[in-house]
């Protein structure tokens, strides 16, 4: 079955390479691909705090990953940052955020959030799928590392991350 990140070849592309869908980007070709790196088992890794940095202009925000040897850092927004805060410390918003809704409509329609898996990066940006259960079929969602991280918080979801990324990018 083809990836289905990939448009299906005609007869006019005949002979050139596939072309990623918009959403996918290309690589700049300053950087290397990982190659088979990515396609070892992912490795089961917690979710450590958030925290963030400031340097003279303004305030970056990151959500610090661990397979309990390697640490990864994910640059993530404000409210990301707040919403994965909110969950690691057992705190409730007055209402529900965005994450809280997401899972809520999941859990009443039935559905488990079952994974995260942070699978990819290209051009310094990281690619996360939220994997989800219901009637027995699982269903898999394209999300930034960020809300798929909040999610998974939120609902107790284990997070995974490929070997290759945590090789390369881990500290």
């Amino acid at each position: 079955m083809a990836d289905e990140r990939f448009d299906e070849p005609d007869d006019q592309n005949e002979g050139q390479e596939e072309v990623p869908s918009a959403f996918f980007p290309y690589l700049s070709g300053q950087e290397e691909a990982l190659g088979e790196d990515f396609n070892r088992e992912p490795v089961a890794v917690q979710v450590e705090n958030v925290f963030a940095a400031k340097t003279s202009e303004n305030v970056q925000r990151f959500v610090m990953l661990s397979d309990g040897v390697r640490k990864l850092p994910i640059l993530i927004g404000p409210f990301e940052a707040a919403a994965i805060s909110f969950a690691l410390n057992d705190e409730q918003p007055d209402r529900p955020l965005t994450h809280d809704l997401l899972r809520n409509m999941v859990e009443r329609l039935g559905g488990e959030v079952t994974q995260v898996l942070i699978d990819d990066m290209w051009s310094g940006t990281f690619y996360a799928k939220v994997f989800v259960r219901h009637q027995r079929e699982d269903v898999m969602f394209d999300a930034r590392p960020s809300d798929a991280i909040a999610l998974a918080v939120r609902t107790g979801a284990p997070v995974f991350v490929a070997e290759g990324i945590l090789e390369h990018h881990g500290r």
